[in-house]
């Protein structure tokens, strides 16, 4: 990847010198309960004799209470009938009403590249004069917008004795109308993860780092470091400069691309007409695309703040 990638592979190269990179309920209804019905038959006073019926009269009573709380109970059944009249405003249906007003999802941008392809590269440290390592990306732009790019980059030769070093990305996202937009950010480092993920959310343009699990502002159109090889074919006059957002997993920050201008090179690929665009921060990142081949990057140096270049140079890419 044209900035960021080469920083990844030189820190972790940079090891070895040389080399690379979560109720009770009562029943109200029925009325209430009916009081007993109690016959008080006052006796005239010379009988004390009847004394004994007032005693008998209780179990009248009782039936009584049992025929007239019998005789009320029915009396609950009229109440049901009238809770129907309150279901009636159910029959209208309120989500109809919403259907309609959703937009449909708008059609999936296309490509500017081919629908998938390779690009391999050879990478030199300039001030040994020999290859120490080598890198491949590779694209597949689906039909339905989505992409996924991947990128492997390691040791080779010398460096590879010294201590081998395999670096691998992957990014996936969406084609909008300005280009690649990404989702996720993927990392492995000899097969185990290397903690510099990033998670995209562009209703809120922001962005998780899973590095120190940060959530930072993007502007739009950000890229990773992977998807910005590929985002150069979609800018809009890069001969004029332009800058881009660009997210490592480590952190996020803007880069200023300034044009030098067309060159003609010559790389293990072959021939190819290019512009030569250049980043510079602490450290300075040229890159050159090729204007017949998609814009894709066919060469790429580094130099960092103590001078020392890495060149990466493409040695085929592979085009339908």
């Amino acid at each position: 990847m044209p900035i960021v990638f080469v920083l990844a592979l030189i820190g972790s190269l940079a090891i070895h010198g040389a080399a690379l990179f979560g109720t009770d309920v009562e029943l109200f209804g029925g009325g209430p309960e009916p009081v007993p019905l109690q016959a008080e038959l006052q006796p005239p006073p010379a009988a004390p004799v009847e004394a004994p019926r007032v005693k008998s009269k209780p179990p009248r009573t009782k039936a009584a209470k049992k025929h007239t709380m019998a005789s009320a109970r029915p009396a609950p059944a009229t109440v049901p009938a009238q809770p129907e009249p309150d279901v009636a405003p159910e029959t209208a249906p309120a989500t109809s009403i919403a259907e309609p007003a959703m937009p449909p999802p708008p059609p999936p941008a296309r490509p500017l590249l081919p629908a998938e392809g390779v690009i391999r590269f050879a990478i030199f440290k300039e001030s040994l004069g020999f290859q120490v390592g080598r890198a491949e990306h590779r694209w597949v732009f689906a039909e339905d917008g989505s992409y996924r790019l991947t990128g492997m980059t390691e040791t080779s030769g010398l460096a590879a004795l010294l201590k081998p070093v395999r670096l691998e990305i992957e990014s996936r996202g969406r084609l909008v109308a300005g280009g690649l937009q990404p989702e996720t950010l993927r990392s492995l480092k000899n097969g185990q993860d290397a903690n510099e993920n990033a998670d995209f959310d562009w209703s809120s343009g922001a962005v998780r780092l899973s590095r120190d699990g940060s959530v930072r502002p993007i502007a739009p159109g950000a890229q990773d470091i992977l998807s910005l090889n590929f985002q150069l074919a979609y800018l809009k006059k890069p001969e004029d400069g332009s800058s881009i957002g660009v997210v490592t997993g480590k952190k996020y920050e803007r880069y200023g691309l300034d044009s030098l201008g067309e060159e003609e090179i010559d790389v293990p690929a072959g021939h190819f007409r290019t512009l030569h665009l250049r980043a510079q921060t602490d450290n300075v990142t040229e890159i050159w695309i090729a204007l017949d081949h998609h814009r894709l990057p066919v060469k790429i140096r580094f130099t960092d703040k103590k001078g020392e270049s890495f060149e990466q140079v493409a040695t085929e890419l592979g085009l339908p």
